[in-house]
Formats: structure tokens, C-alpha cells, sequence
């Protein structure tokens, strides 16, 4: 029974969801191009830094900076739940790609869905859970 090693198969794919985000990843080896939606992460994300940064936790807890391209299509939520469920889904790939990780990546809390959602607004309350004001007289 012989392995199968990362050069046959081209790409390796999982899904990240956060919020209501859901990120469809495909990681292969290369030099570090991320591509979303069609449009480098530059000009997608090109407001902020920090939340591109984000995207390289995974690759920087494997000490495997620009060694795999990612390709991604993303929808639902804003940019910070497009982010994380993004890193998820390059997180769950890599653990696709090379088991061996799923430990390393576990450690730097990587491979963990962040569960918490809107809770939907309630009927007669002005949200999820604020009331009127109460008067007593």
C-alpha cells in the first residue's frame, strides 16, 4: 500500500463557515499567492492590514510561509467573519494536505469553529433580548 504524496494531487479542498461567512478553500503548493473571489487578497481586503495578516496564522503556526497558493470563494457575512471562516478553511485544507499538522494547527487554536451566531430578533421586544423601558406609574 503506497502513500500518496502532496505532488499528485493538484489542490486540496475543505470548507470554513463563521457568522453567517462560508468560504470554499483550495490549497496547493506554490509561492503564497492568495486569490479571492477572482481578485488578489490586496484589493479585496484593502482596507485593512490586520485582517489580511489573519489569513497567514495557519501557514506561520506550520512555518510554512509562502509555500502554498490558496484560491477561495467566499460569501455571506463581513470581512472579519469572511476572515476567520477563510483561516479555517486553509486551516482544515492543510490537515487534508498532511495529517501530521492537525496537531500543531489544534495548538494554535486554528482548527476550532467559532459556533456563535445573531440571535434573531424576538416578537415584541426591540431586539434579540432588549425590552421597553418599564414605568412603574
Amino acid at each position: 500500500m503506497n502513500k500518496a504524496s502532496s505532488a499528485d494531487k493538484p489542490y486540496y479542498y475543505a470548507i470554513g463557515r463563521r457568522k453567517s461567512a462560508t468560504a470554499r478553500v483550495r490549497v496547493s503548493n506554490g509561492n503564497g499567492e492568495i486569490t479571492i473571489n477572482g481578485k488578489k487578497v490586496n484589493e479585496y481586503f484593502s482596507d485593512s492590514k490586520y485582517l489580511i495578516n489573519k489569513l497567514n496564522d495557519p501557514f506561520i503556526a506550520i512555518d510554512a510561509l509562502n509555500k502554498h497558493d490558496v484560491s477561495v470563494k467566499v460569501s455571506g457575512g463581513g470581512h472579519d467573519g469572511q476572515i476567520e471562516a477563510i483561516r479555517l478553511g486553509i486551516s482544515r485544507a492543510l490537515v487534508e494536505q498532511n495529517a501530521e499538522l492537525k496537531s500543531t494547527l489544534k495548538r494554535a487554536d486554528l482548527l476550532g469553529r467559532d459556533p456563535r451566531e445573531k440571535e434573531r430578533k424576538k416578537f415584541g421586544l426591540k431586539g434579540a433580548r432588549k425590552q421597553r423601558q418599564f414605568t412603574k406609574r
